[in-house]
């Protein structure tokens, strides 16, 4: 009976040292496949998503100025082809 318990403890130190290589094995494949996405990422040029919302807001901004400035525009046309 005893060597059966030992049996059993050294069966639970190997599968833990297994599960503890295992989770090493998968945070360096994480790691690496976070860094080749990285690399690919700067050699396709793209941009960050923070800076992609900032440029959409911007052109989003700029769009309704052109709009308010182009109503505007046609309002004074309006004024100075009207007659007197």
């Amino acid at each position: 009976m005893q060597t059966q318990a030992a049996f059993f403890d050294d069966l639970a130190r190997v599968l833990t040292g297994a599960m503890g290589m295992a989770q090493g094995v998968q945070d360096e494949a994480k790691t690496f496949l976070r860094a080749q996405a990285d690399r690919l990422a700067v050699e396709l040029d793209l941009v960050p998503r923070e800076e992609f919302e900032a440029v959409k807001q911007m052109a989003a901004e700029a769009r309704a100025e052109a709009d308010a400035l182009r109503a505007r525009l046609e309002a004074l046309e309006a004024k100075l082809n009207a007659p007197a």
